[in-house]
C-alpha cells in the first residue's frame, strides 16, 4: 500500500468507526471539540476520526487509538433541542496516524498519512445476499435523513462492504479489520462469513 506526504490535523477519538462515504451524527457537548468544531467550520478543514483502542471518549485522553482512521467533513450542524451542538459528517479518505501530541485543551492532534482509495471492483454474484442485507438496511426510517448524503453504487464493492461495515451489530475490533483491509471483495467475503456465522449460532 502506497500512502501520500503527511499532514496534521486534529483528531477525535470514539467508539466507532467511520468509512469513506458514510454518515456519521455526533453530539458536540465537551469544550474542547466545540473548538475543533469552530476552527473547522471558519476554515472548511476536515478532523480525523480514529477508534478508541484503550480506554473512554468522554473527559479524559484515550490510553490508545487504532492508527487507521478516516477524514470527516462536516456536512450539516443544528442547535439540539437539549442544547446541545449536533454535526453530520461525511467519511473522505482513509488515513494512518503516524504521531500525535496533546494540546494544552486535551484535543488530541497528529501527524496523518492520507491512505489510497479502495480499487473499484464489481461484487461476485456470491455476493448478492450482502446486497440484499444492504438494500433492506438502507430502507430503515432512521436514515431517511442521511440519503441526501450518500451515493449509492451498487457496482463497487468497496460502497457496499463499507455500507455494511458500519450498519451491521458488529464488535469494534471487526469493523476496525474491515476499514483497515484494502481488497473489497475480500471485506464483503468477511462480511458474508461473519453473517453466515450469525445465522448459525
Amino acid at each position: 500500500m502506497t500512502a501520500t506526504a503527511n499532514q496534521e490535523l486534529p483528531l477525535f477519538p470514539l467508539k466507532t468507526v467511520l468509512f469513506p462515504g458514510g454518515v456519521l451524527p455526533l453530539r458536540i457537548f465537551e469544550i474542547r471539540y466545540l473548538d475543533m468544531i469552530s476552527a473547522c467550520l471558519r476554515t472548511n478543514s476536515g478532523f480525523g476520526v480514529v477508534a478508541i483502542y484503550e480506554g473512554r471518549e468522554a473527559g479524559s485522553v484515550p490510553t490508545s487509538i487504532y492508527p487507521i482512521g478516516t477524514l470527516a467533513r462536516i456536512v450539516d450542524f443544528e442547535r439540539l433541542d437539549d442544547g446541545l451542538l449536533g454535526i453530520l459528517c461525511l467519511g473522505i479518505q482513509r488515513l494512518r496516524v503516524i504521531g500525535h501530541e496533546v494540546q494544552p485543551n486535551q484535543l488530541l492532534r497528529g501527524q496523518v498519512l492520507w491512505l489510497p482509495d479502495d480499487p473499484v471492483q464489481p461484487p461476485l454474484p456470491s455476493h448478492e445476499p450482502l446486497a440484499r442485507v444492504l438494500r433492506l438496511a438502507l430502507q430503515n426510517a432512521e436514515l431517511a435523513a442521511y440519503h441526501q448524503f450518500l451515493s449509492p453504487n451498487w457496482e463497487d464493492a468497496a460502497w457496499i462492504g463499507n455500507r455494511l461495515a458500519e450498519m451491521l451489530p458488529l464488535p469494534l475490533p471487526l469493523r476496525q479489520a474491515l476499514l483497515e483491509m484494502t481488497e473489497p471483495r475480500q471485506r464483503l467475503d468477511l462480511l458474508l462469513a461473519t453473517l453466515q456465522e450469525q445465522r448459525t449460532a
